[in-house]
Parts: C-alpha cells; structure tokens; sequence
C-alpha cells in the first residue's frame, strides 16, 4: 500500500511539472525586418549584369539616342550561352538592359520606333528579351530586366506625358517575359552638357512593377527592394546595415553615398545592399578592353567585400559583338567558381563542440549547436536582455584557417553591431585577439591572418537586441 501511494505521488508530481512547463518563446523580430521574397532574394548572392545595345556595336557607355538602330546586329546571338556560363559560374540569375539611356529597346516595344524591329538583326523580327526569358528558365535562372527612365531618343522625354510612354513600356516587359526577379531602376535624367531633364514618378513606376509582378525585387538608390552600394566597385562597406533611411529621398536623389555604403544603424526600411561591377573597365563589350579582364584574385577580393559583407554581388559580363560572352570572360568566371569552390568544400569546424556563454531559455531549440548545422532556420540565440555573449568552438584537432564565415538570422532582423574573434594560444595558455569588425547580417566573411589553432572564439560585444545567429563556418584560403 505505501509503495503504491509512493507510485501515485511520484507520478502525479510529475504530470504538475509538465503541466506547469511552457515552451520558450522565440526572439520577437526587431528594428525593420525582410519580407519573404527579400529573404529569397538575399539567398541568390551572385548574378550576372549583361549591358547589351547599340553601344556593344559603337564602342561607347552612354549613346545619345540618334544612332541608326540598324547598327545592332549580333550576328550569333546566343542567350542560351549566356545563360549556361553564368549557370556553370555559380550565379544564380541574369539582369540585362532591356533599354538603356539611348532608348534603344531590346524587345519590339510598341511605344518606341527605336528597337530591335528597326534593325538588321534578323530583319527586325528578333526579340533579345524573348530569347533570355527562355533561355533563363531552361537553365533555372532568375530573369530580371533594367529599364532606365531616361530617353535620349524618345520625342515625348522631358514631358509629363512621358510617363504614360515609359509605364506602357514596363508593362510590356513586366507581362510578356514571364517571372521577373529583379526590376532595375536607376535615377539618370539628363546628364550632359544642354541634358534635357525627365519628370519621373517613382510611386507610380513602382505600382506598374508590383502590379505585374508581386515578388519582384525593384532596385534603386532607396529600393525599395534593395538599394545601390554607393558606388560601381562592387564594395559594400565594412559596416555595412540592411536598413536604411529613405523618407525624402527617391532614385537620382539619394543619400550620401557613405551612407549608401554602410546603411543606417536605426534606418526605417528594411533595403540591403547590391553591389554592382563590371568584369571589365566599361559597362559595354569593346575589344579593346579584352585584355583587361579582371584578374582572379580582383574578382575574389571583389566577391569578399560584397557577398562577404551583408550585399549581393551583381557583376556585369557584357556580350561581345556576335552575341556571346567572349572567352576571356568566361574563362575568368570559371576560375573564380572553381577557387571558390575549393575554398569553401572543407569547414574546419565539422566535428568541432561548441559552446554559448548564454542559450536562450537553456532551450535546446537555440542552442548552440545550430550554428553548425547547415538548416538557415535554426539558430542560436539568447535570452532577451543579454547583448553579449561568446560562442566557443573545440576543433576535432588543431588546424590552420584564415576566413570565417557568420550569418545572422535575417527573417528577425539585423541586430550584431560589434564583435570580435579570438583564438587559445596553447604558448601562453590565454585568447588572442584575431579580429574584430562591426556588422554581420544576412553574410560576413573576415578573412583573417593564417592561424593553427583548436580553440576558436566569437564574441558578441554588442548587439542591439538579442543575438540571433544560424551558421558560423571556418576555412582555410
């Protein structure tokens, strides 16, 4: 009788305390945070840029408008090529210039007589946007599309009336190519000596592109989707915030660019970073510039301060006069996506023991140990009041790295504002400083000196609300 009573007491206490006990709550988002489709955007992190027009076949940047539109005329175009080098390259979609500022439109647009119908490309009855569209989705690419507002060769620019020309335009585009994912605005309006200025009305631009496309991504100076890096190196800043501040300011009146490149600790909106390049001096194919190709290690140093700092990577690859990407380009891409995949194939820290200073709830939900594996909605993190803490990793063995890798779990926020890595001198039986930098965000990578060690710890020295971190990853160059 007393052995049962024991029984029932043991086993009813039992019942109470899981009765009593609640499941942590997760971090509630802070600050601005993403919406979904900018998430997915965020996961692309390298695309391709193709400039391609009138200006490929006359050797210059900008065109005035008043070139005889049969002057295009690729005599092997082939969007299919383009889309399986930038495939083969590890980028994950194509944006090309479907009009740049000469107003020469790429697809047979009905508002303009200055397009691919007026040239000699296959008699007029060729369609380069068409072509890509297929072309991207046979290979699994995102397709996207730039249209600048400026029109250098339009009767109507410089009118109010413009706008009905150049909304018509988006919207021929925007429905007849399928999903676009990524709509690329810039804000040039008539520079030049005696420039004739536009009336451009952006909210309205904006609405065309949603309306037809929901989930675009629409860039700019200030997005909304995402925003130019402040400048066409393809560099974000060291600090760099996906927030930003754009109350009074649209395309072509933007904020400094310092602080394009760095973002805004507080800003308002959520617009991460594009950082744009070209893979040669100019924007647009020359065959003088065929031997000044970037060199391997200028595109990986460009792909560390882009990628590697909170931005995506948009680098421009321009199709040469038949319609290709030349060669030496291809070549280059090649050797960047093989040394990038060397590079990354071996993370040091597969097997490591890692431990957090502070896990939220003691839960094992946000343990440390989700940095380690590869699932982006696992993470750790702590509890609410705490702004700093330190994880510490336990190498299988003693091994030599010189990058590492961090990300942030963006869906609630960017919130790391200061931290610093260290390593266990087993000299001096002490932490030494390795590096230390501000900002993660969706992705950073600190490439640091080469250093042997076991023992490796980031520490989180200030976070403007409880760190929420999903990977850390360890590498040697």
């Amino acid at each position: 009788m007393k052995r049962t009573l024991i029984a029932f007491f043991v086993c009813t206490a039992g019942v109470f305390c899981l009765s009593c006990r609640q499941s942590v709550t997760p971090p509630a988002p802070y600050g601005a945070i993403p919406s979904a489709d900018q998430v997915k955007w965020q996961q692309l992190e390298y695309y391709m840029f193709a400039h391609f027009g009138p200006n490929t076949f006359t050797n210059v940047e900008w065109g005035d408008g008043k070139e005889d539109p049969k002057v295009f005329n690729p005599t092997a175009l082939d969007c299919r090529q383009w889309a399986e080098t930038a495939k083969k390259a590890g980028m994950k979609g194509i944006i090309i210039t479907a009009k740049h500022h000469d107003g020469f439109c790429l697809w047979p647009s009905r508002y303009s007589t200055h397009t691919v119908r007026e040239s000699a490309w296959k008699d007029g009855h060729g369609d380069v946007l068409k072509e890509l569209s297929e072309a991207c989705r046979e290979a699994g690419l995102g397709f996207g599309v730039y249209l600048s507002p400026w029109d250098r060769n339009h009767p109507t620019y410089g009118k109010p009336v413009y706008d009905q020309t150049f909304t018509g335009m988006l919207s021929e585009v925007l429905s007849h190519y399928g999903e676009v994912f990524e709509q690329w605005f810039d804000g040039a309006n008539g520079e030049g000596e005696n420039g004739k200025k536009g009336f451009y009305t952006w909210p309205l631009y904006n609405r065309i592109v949603y309306g037809h496309q929901p989930h675009a991504i629409i860039f700019s100076d200030v997005g909304p989707g995402c925003r130019w890096i402040g400048n066409e190196n393809g560099r974000a800043g060291e600090t760099c915030w996906s927030r930003l501040d754009i109350n009074g300011f649209e395309p072509g009146k933007a904020p400094a660019t310092d602080t394009l490149n760095s973002g805004n600790i507080f800003g308002q909106a959520w617009v991460p970073g594009e950082a744009d390049v070209s893979i040669r001096p100019g924007w647009f194919y020359s065959a003088a510039t065929d031997d000044k190709v970037k060199s391997l290690d200028q595109l990986l140093d460009i792909y560390y301060s882009s990628v590697g700092r909170n931005s995506n990577l948009l680098l421009n690859v321009p199709p040469d006069r038949t319609g290709r990407i030349h060669p030496n380009d291809s070549i280059r891409l090649m050797e960047l996506r093989a040394k990038l995949d060397t590079i990354f194939s071996v993370n040091l820290l597969h097997g490591a023991k890692v431990t957090a200073s502070s896990v939220r709830g003691n839960d094992a939900a946000f343990d440390a140990a989700n940095v380690l594996d590869t699932a982006f909605n696992t993470y750790w993190a702590t509890d609410d009041l705490i702004y700093s803490a330190s994880l510490e990793f336990e190498l299988p063995q003693k091994q030599t790295f010189n990058l590492l890798l961090l990300q942030e779990y963006i869906p609630l926020g960017q919130r790391v504002a200061e931290f610093n890595v260290e390593y266990w001198d087993d000299t001096t039986d002490s932490w030494q400083l390795l590096a230390s930098a501000t900002t993660i965000g969706y992705k950073r990578i600190l490439r640091l000196p080469a250093t042997t060690a076991e023992k490796l710890r980031v520490n989180i020295l200030h976070a403007l609300a409880c760190p929420v971190l999903n990977t850390v990853e360890l590498y040697c160059e």
